[in-house]
């Protein structure tokens, strides 16, 4: 994908950097590898499956791609599918050394609550009949934003929604991913310049990215399993370099 450079003033968002002068960091931002539930085309959030072996294959190339890249500090969504896909990049790399992954649950995909397992399109035309909009719309024009109010409303009109965990709206699935970041920035800041290994998820990725840069834009068709997006932080300042890059991937066939 076509590099953005785009430099962006934090503004209302410094409370996520705790070392504001002092930061030099690039966070390479990656995307689990396909899974049994995305084959089947199910919702999953905070529900978990195994990459499949065409996912497998995929991570490792892109792994392949990122072994010369040395990480100081490697941070995972706590999902099995993001620890795998992890582990998978780790193995590959030769240039990290004893570097502990943290395994965070706040960099968890969206929590859909009752909506969990279902087939996505069930999910998709309950927001779309809520929302009053067409199919259309909603695969090309609903921001995530808007789609995880609508799933946490209607979630919580399930009876069986206070039986589990409930659904979660945008403003506590921003909080949490906001914390994380404060708490990446904090650590691996105080270490020097360097670059960090982000997994987590499609949704949770795209969120993250327009934390960082208020002015990014949602790609309606979302990010590609194992794509990585590339941001540089420097003095408060966030640079987004690449968004669902899948130039590691193809280096990793070569």
């Amino acid at each position: 994908m076509k590099k953005r450079f785009l430099s962006v003033m934090l503004a209302g968002l410094l409370t996520l950097s705790s070392a504001a002068e002092a930061e030099d960091l690039t966070f390479y931002i990656m995307r689990h590898g396909k899974t049994m539930l995305n084959t089947t085309d199910r919702v999953q959030g905070w529900a978990d499956a195994v990459l499949t072996p065409p996912g497998e294959e995929v991570v490792n190339n892109a792994a392949r791609g990122l072994k010369d890249i040395a990480f100081q500090g490697v941070y995972s969504s706590d999902s099995g599918r993001a620890i795998q896909t992890t582990r998978m990049v780790l193995a590959e790399n030769k240039a990290t050394t004893a570097v502990e992954p943290v395994f965070d649950w706040r960099l968890r995909e969206f929590n859909f609550g009752t909506y969990e397992g279902e087939p996505n399109p069930v999910m998709w035309q309950d927001v779309a009949t809520k929302l009053g909009i067409t199919m259309d719309q909603f695969m090309n024009e609903l921001s995530l934003k808007d789609f995880a109010n609508a799933v946490a409303e209607l979630d919580a009109a399930n009876p069986e929604a206070a039986k589990n965990w409930p659904a979660e709206n945008y403003d506590q699935i921003t909080e949490r991913l906001s914390a994380s970041i404060k708490d990446m920035i904090a650590a691996e800041a105080a270490k020097g310049e360097g670059n960090v290994l982000v997994v987590s998820h499609g949704l949770s990725i795209m969120t993250m990215l327009k934390i960082m840069d208020p002015n990014y834009v949602e790609p309606p068709e979302g990010l590609k399993n194992a794509s990585v997006s590339i941001v540089h932080l420097k003095d408060g300042v966030y640079t987004l370099e690449s968004v669902n890059d899948l130039s590691f991937i193809e280096a990793g066939k070569e």
